[in-house]
Formats: C-alpha cells, sequence, structure tokens
C-alpha cells in the first residue's frame, strides 16, 4: 500500500504481515484458516494472553521489526512494561503530541495514514478497497443524512502507530453508540474475499465541537483487537476539550474515522491530492490536517 509523507515522498513496501494475509485471503485453504481465527472468543483468548506477562518476551522483537522509537513515551510503572498490550498501548509523554490551540485548525486525532472523500447518498466511501456509504457504516439513514455534502477522513492505524486517539475541538460529547461484528483483520489484502467493515466492531459517538459543527468519531476493531478502550463512557453526556484523550485500541491494526457536515471543515491539499491518486497521507496525534472554512 502506497502512502506519501507531508513532504511529498511517496513510500510503499508490503510487510511480512501483508504477505500473510494476502496469502490467506487469496486461497481456498487460506480462507478455511482465517474463518475461525476472526471468532470473537479466539480474539478474547489472544487478547488475555496479550495481556499477561507470558507475552513480554514479544516486545523487543516487535520493536525491532517494527522500527518503533519509544522516545517521548512515558515510563511505565517499576521501569518495565507488565505485558504486550501495556507496552502496545504506551502513554507518551504531553509534550509529545502538541496539539495547536488555534481554533481554526484542524488536527488528526491519532497517529495513521489518512485518506479524505466527500459524503454523498450514491457516493461510496473506498475503506479498505471497499466500497460503503455512510448509512452502512452507521447502520443509521437519518443520522447518515446529516452529514450528506460534508467530509470523512479515514485514519488507518498499522501496528508500528502510537494507538491512542484524541478529540479534535473541544465541546460536548454525547453517549456511545456500538455496533458489534465478527472481528475481522482490517488489512488492505483483507478485502480480496469479503467485505471489512460490515463484520467489525465499532463505536461511535457525537461531539457537539466549538468549530467544526457536530463531529461524528467512530473507531473500528480489527482481528486481535477484542477491547476498543473508550474512555468516561458511563457519561452521556461529557464537556470535552481540544486534545483530551478518547481512548485507545489494544492490539492490531485499527481505524478511526471522522465525518463532518458540510462547509464544516477543509482539509489540506495534498491529503485530498493523494487520496484521488489512491495513496494515503502519514500524519501524526495533533498534526494539523485541514482548517475551518
Amino acid at each position: 500500500m502506497k502512502y506519501a509523507d507531508r513532504s511529498g515522498h511517496i513510500h510503499g513496501r508490503e510487510n511480512t504481515q501483508d504477505k500473510l494475509l494476502r496469502t490467506l485471503y487469496n486461497s481456498l485453504p487460506g480462507c478455511l484458516i482465517l474463518k475461525p481465527l476472526v471468532h470473537p472468543c479466539i480474539s478474547r483468548i489472544g487478547g488475555y494472553f496479550l495481556d499477561s506477562p507470558l507475552s513480554t518476551f514479544l516486545i523487543r522483537p516487535f520493536v525491532r521489526s517494527s522500527g518503533i522509537s519509544l522516545r517521548g513515551c512515558e515510563t511505565p510503572a517499576g521501569g518495565a512494561y507488565r505485558s504486550f498490550n501495556a507496552f502496545f498501548t504506551r502513554s507518551l509523554k504531553e509534550t509529545a503530541r502538541p496539539f495547536s490551540q488555534d481554533p481554526d485548525i484542524l488536527c488528526s486525532p491519532c497517529d495513521g495514514l489518512v485518506s479524505a472523500y466527500p459524503i454523498s447518498r450514491k457516493q461510496h466511501l473506498s475503506i479498505k478497497h471497499t466500497d460503503y456509504t455512510v448509512s452502512q457504516l452507521l447502520r443509521d439513514d437519518k443520522l447518515a443524512s446529516r452529514y450528506m455534502g460534508g467530509t470523512a477522513l479515514v485514519f488507518r492505524l498499522t501496528v508500528s502507530d502510537y494507538h491512542r486517539y484524541a478529540y479534535i475541538d473541544s465541546g460536548l460529547r454525547s453517549s456511545y453508540r456500538r455496533i458489534p461484528g465478527v472481528l475481522h483483520t482490517v488489512n488492505p489484502a483483507a478485502a480480496v474475499c469479503r467485505p471489512v467493515y460490515k463484520e467489525n466492531t465499532r463505536e461511535y459517538s457525537l461531539l457537539r465541537s466549538r468549530g467544526f459543527g457536530t463531529v461524528l468519531m467512530m473507531e473500528v476493531g480489527a482481528m486481535m483487537v477484542g477491547k476498543i478502550v473508550n474512555h468516561h463512557k458511563a457519561y452521556t453526556r461529557l464537556d470535552v476539550f481540544r486534545g483530551q484523550e478518547k481512548g485507545y485500541f489494544a492490539f492490531g491494526g485499527s481505524t478511526v474515522i471522522l465525518l463532518f457536515e458540510p462547509g464544516q471543515a477543509t482539509v489540506d491539499k495534498d491529503i485530498l491530492r493523494n487520496t484521488a491518486l489512491d495513496i494515503e497521507t502519514k500524519v501524526k496525534m495533533g498534526e494539523a490536517i485541514g482548517r475551518r472554512p
């Protein structure tokens, strides 16, 4: 999968995970092997292991193979991570991902590879090489109609990305809605055999923001991600601030989606241009990716 950095340089190579999944999804034996692996029970068992001290031996080789820098990370209690997931969901120091306090600047809610799409009733969003309407994502035609004519931003997090995400603006957050589904990998190779988002567990809430209208923010889980950990779920309404942590993903590649109402956000031209060329754009949490019109 090709992606571009903000300097305009194009990158792209298939890693070991991509090759393995492509083999699984492009062969009948592979699909037969994969079917039981995406069952929620199997995902939970894998999650228990990654939460246990037995999984700590995976951390060092994962850091090397993924090229992860630990600079800017908070020091774990006791000086060492107690499990692989404790490492994977590690916190950064507050200064590591600063958000602009300019109310006109739209900042990325997370690290990842972003694409931008216009929203209309007939227009399908190309998400992981599969076409979906906003109604299919939300399972709510009335809510989807609110965003017709607006903009969708899709952030694909790879395993080497920082897996915590934040609110893009200050405002009033609604309660969460959870859409259950079979946990399924969101790697692009998966779309060869079947749609991805129709099977993935996802959660979303609405943010009545100060500068960008009512923004819908959705988190999508993946295979081996039994937990989308959103904070303060007991509150049906909650005042939040720009850059405040909203939650995090456990191990696996995952996705964050932002939906904007018409006329509420202008996305940077390089991101729009790259998306038109089927190229994702690499961004960091807090990085400027657009403006208020």
